[in-house]
């Protein structure tokens, strides 16, 4: 494929629409290849934009790159959601995803609320690590229970605490990150194009089963299941992220051109840093469950974990 030149023109407006005007793939594709074009182009400093896979892929042509002898430099941009990149606390998007997703927890709050037995349950992104789940149950106190990768719970768990929450209010409202209780699903071992675990639907699973364990029981619950994932996807980038991404654009020109590489610009404290793609992509983060973040969740939501994990290995 022929590269997109990026003239001034082309991306004056780039910022405010979403998606990507380069196209989104997923790997591998071979460094040798890629390195191949580099030097074929006569390109000296190399920017990848993207989360932990497109940090361990641009480490990989740092290698090829040093094995070579050549001189190119390779700075990453940190893009994703999720929010999960070691050692920076925010990376580009997750702000803008918390604020969309405050608008699926606000319908699924509306609705419930207006029917008996009501149970609005919201799907939201977050692979590995629950970070968008626990900022928008955090943007909006309605939510009565959050469910992320870092903790365990069972069906019973989550049907039981929903029983309780029902008794109390009439409804509740229920969050769940993508990559939360997989352990439920039949998925093990199977991977997708860039090597990573492939995850089932704990959204379709959660809405189906707590359905039937409430007609087990006699009642009828009132199920709104809201999944916005690709409608988060695709929005543009909110105010507090254009100025992010800005910054670490800026950031990332002055790292290259300093002669820095195989490096990633992290944002820690309020300051710009530069975190050396391996350890960034040494370990994913994820939501301490004894940090103040998950403390408050578990405050604004009212919800036991402890109550969440009965039945665990019974489901």
């Amino acid at each position: 494929m022929e590269p997109i030149e990026l003239t001034p023109r082309k991306v004056s407006q780039i910022h405010e629409v979403g998606g990507t005007v380069l196209g989104s793939s997923r790997g591998p594709q071979p460094a040798g290849e890629m390195v191949d074009q580099l030097a074929r182009l006569g390109i000296q400093l190399l920017f990848t934009i993207g989360g932990d896979g497109t940090l361990r892929g641009a480490h990989s042509i740092v290698a090829e790159v040093r094995r070579r002898g050549l001189k190119i430099a390779v700075v990453g941009v940190p893009k994703t959601i999720d929010n999960d990149i070691s050692f920076i606390d925010t990376s580009f998007g997750f702000e803008t995803a918390v604020e969309a997703a405050r608008q699926a927890t606000r319908a699924a709050y509306v609705e419930p609320s207006c029917h008996r037995s009501g149970i609005g349950l919201v799907k939201l992104m977050g692979r590995d690590s629950g970070f968008i789940a626990s900022f928008a149950t955090l943007a909006d106190t309605q939510v009565g229970i959050c469910l992320i990768p870092e903790i365990a719970f069972s069906i019973d768990g989550v049907v039981e605490a929903a029983r309780q929450r029902i008794e109390r209010d009439g409804y509740v409202v229920i969050v769940v990150a993508e990559g939360a209780g997989q352990d439920l699903l039949d998925v093990a071992g199977e991977r997708d194009a860039s090597g990573n675990r492939r995850h089932g639907d704990i959204g379709a699973l959660l809405r189906d089963q707590i359905g039937e364990a409430f007609r087990a029981q006699g009642t009828t619950a009132n199920i709104k299941y809201i999944d916005p994932s690709y409608m988060i996807r695709s929005l543009p980038a909110n105010a507090r992220d254009a100025n992010l991404c800005l910054r670490l654009g800026h950031a990332a020109v002055h790292a290259g051109m300093a002669g820095k590489t195989d490096v990633v610009i992290g944002s820690w404290r309020r300051r710009l840093t530069h975190v050396p793609i391996p350890l960034a992509v040494s370990s994913r983060k994820k939501v301490d469950t004894d940090s103040y973040l998950w403390q408050t969740v578990l405050s604004v939501t009212g919800q036991d974990d402890n109550l969440l994990n009965v039945g665990v290995g019974a489901s």
